[in-house]
Formats: C-alpha cells, sequence, structure tokens
C-alpha cells in the first residue's frame, strides 16, 4: 500500500507540473474553425454549465476529461443534438464500453459534427448566380481509460478533425488527457485536464490556424442530507491574463438537484461566456444555464434537456438520449 500511496503522489504532481508548464506557453486561437470542438457536449452538461471535470457516471464527461469513462456504470450510448444560431446544427454520438475484465480499463469511441447551413454564390456586384455551398466541420474521437489505484483514474483521448468550405478541406489531429481523483467519503471528487493539444496536418488555406486548447481544473460534491450534487470548474486556465490569479476568473458552477429517484433538475453559470460574449451594456442571464432531465438507471433510456444563455437573443438548446445497454 505505501508504494501505490507514493506512486499516486508522484503521479499528482508531476501532472499538476505538466499543467503549469502548458499553463504558461500556450494559448488558444480564438478565430480557428477548430473552436467548433468546444461544442462537444451533451443536454445534462449544458444545464451545469459544463462543470465536469470530475462529474462522474456521465458519458458526455468523455469530452471534458477522458479519465470519467471509466466511472459510467453502464455500457452506454450518447445521442445528442445542438440547435446553433441561424441555420447551424451540430451534435454528437458517443459510445462507452467496459470490457469483462476490469484490469483490461474502458474504451470509448465519439463523433462530434457541425454544418454551418448553405451560403449564395454572390458576385463582386452583390448578385447571386443561384448556386450554393456548405461548410462541414467532423471530429473522430477514441477514448481509453483505467485505474491507477483504487481512487485515482486516467484517460487519455486521440481525435481525428476534418474541416471543409466549399472546395477547401483541412485535416488535424488532436489530443485529451485527465485525471480523476476520488475521495474515501464517496461524495468528493476532483478532475483536471488538458483538451485539444494539437496542431493542423493539412492547412485548408494558406492561414496556420491552432488548435482550441483548454486546461481545465474542477471538483465535484454531492451533499451530505440533500439531493444535491454541487460542481465548480476553472476552464480556459492557458488563455493569457494580466496575472496567473486572472485565470481563475474563468469559472463556471453547476448544481443539479433530484426529486425522487426520477426528475433532476439542473441550473448552472458560466463566468468566461458572461464576461466574453455578452454586451457590457446589457448582460441579462447571459452566462448561466438551466435543464432538467428524466434519468433512471434501470431504464432503457434516459432524456435530457439543456440550455445556455449567450445574450437575450442567443439561446442554444440541446437535447441528449441515453441508451444503457
Amino acid at each position: 500500500m505505501k508504494n501505490i500511496n507514493i506512486y499516486k503522489i508522484k503521479t499528482i504532481i508531476l501532472s499538476l507540473f505538466l499543467l503549469i508548464i502548458t499553463i504558461h506557453c500556450a494559448a488558444a486561437d480564438e478565430t480557428s474553425p477548430y473552436n467548433f470542438l468546444r461544442n462537444s457536449s451533451n443536454a445534462r452538461i449544458t444545464g451545469l454549465s459544463g462543470t465536469v471535470t470530475a462529474l462522474e457516471d456521465d458519458p458526455g464527461a468523455l469530452f471534458f476529461n477522458p479519465a470519467l469513462i471509466s466511472t459510467v456504470n453502464n455500457r452506454n450510448c450518447n445521442v445528442t443534438f445542438l440547435k446553433h444560431i441561424l441555420d447551424i446544427n451540430s451534435g454528437n454520438i458517443s459510445y462507452i464500453h467496459h470490457f469483462d475484465n476490469p484490469k483490461l480499463g474502458t474504451i470509448a469511441a465519439a463523433a462530434v459534427f457541425t454544418n454551418y447551413g448553405t451560403f449564395d454564390y454572390i458576385n463582386e456586384q452583390g448578385v447571386s448566380n443561384g448556386n450554393t455551398f456548405t461548410g462541414n466541420l467532423l471530429s473522430l474521437q477514441a477514448s481509453y481509460s483505467n485505474i491507477i489505484d483504487n481512487n485515482l483514474y486516467y484517460g487519455i483521448s486521440a481525435k481525428l478533425i476534418y474541416n471543409s468550405l466549399e472546395s477547401m478541406s483541412g485535416f488535424a489531429g488532436a489530443v485529451d488527457a485527465g485525471l480523476f481523483y476520488k475521495f474515501s467519503d464517496n461524495r468528493t471528487n476532483l478532475g483536471v485536464s488538458i483538451l485539444n493539444a494539437g496542431s493542423e496536418i493539412k492547412k485548408m488555406t494558406n492561414n496556420a490556424y491552432t488548435m482550441p486548447l483548454d486546461i481545465r481544473l474542477g471538483g465535484s460534491h454531492r451533499l451530505e442530507g440533500l439531493p444535491l450534487l454541487f460542481n465548480l470548474g476553472f476552464n480556459h486556465l492557458n488563455e493569457p491574463t494580466s496575472n496567473f490569479f486572472s485565470r481563475f476568473k474563468n469559472f463556471s458552477i453547476g448544481g443539479e438537484i433530484y426529486f425522487g429517484n426520477i426528475v433532476q433538475a439542473r441550473i448552472g453559470f458560466d463566468n468566461y461566456i458572461r464576461n466574453n460574449v455578452a454586451s457590457s451594456d446589457n448582460k441579462g442571464l447571459s452566462g448561466f444555464s438551466f435543464g432538467a432531465g428524466i434519468v433512471n438507471p434501470d431504464w432503457f433510456l434516459d432524456i435530457n434537456y439543456g440550455m445556455s444563455v449567450y445574450t437575450d437573443n442567443i439561446l442554444i438548446h440541446r437535447f441528449s438520449i441515453n441508451f444503457n445497454l
């Protein structure tokens, strides 16, 4: 047991050291077409404002911390549809598989897509010739997770990303990595992840774009005596700021309350969205999110809905179905 504890401590220290180095060396490019990867989520996670770096037993958490796929109780297939602004549609599908031999760990596969709708060809005089074109983005992901000891999990994902607009196309590759630690009280968890670390393989244009790198640190706690799950996360820790501690202004919180064994209600808040998306003159409910779910582990499927408020005029809706296999 002593050797296991020493190994666990060394793993955590090494991971935090690499995290600090990455924070100081990398920042995401907000103009990158690969930012669609930030839309990888499901309805439950949307209702919690993405505070899921340490959330157990949710298949959508594989997009935020691949170590968490080991905590999903059942073999699971999740399908999510996202209705974006205008005629932009997006969605994802994932499958998580536990091997019969627990020592082999857990694997998962996922696909994320975005279609930007149709555009008209217009000449220099602003006249359309009647023809149209479209833009599409697709990410294919494979993930693996296993246990270091009874309380510490690790995970890694590899992604191949395709990006196309009209006759242009490009490819990129990226990896995610994460750790998840479960305290012995079975109510408190911690997680850390590095998402979308990679680069373009084939450029779509002469311009080079970076991946939407995102470093996350978070925790969750299930209150004792109350049917409430509380989540706190620090996101975009790699974003440039005036000083190190200003990075922690990119926080999100989320709560999930249970009504009996079936109905769940969720509310969340993302300070990054509120500070970077909404108008300073009229923030309204920008950054808030809401959701609900009908969930039962004994059923074949669960249904969830989530809504994010970006501005008063931009509401993002997600619908998800979990198939418990």
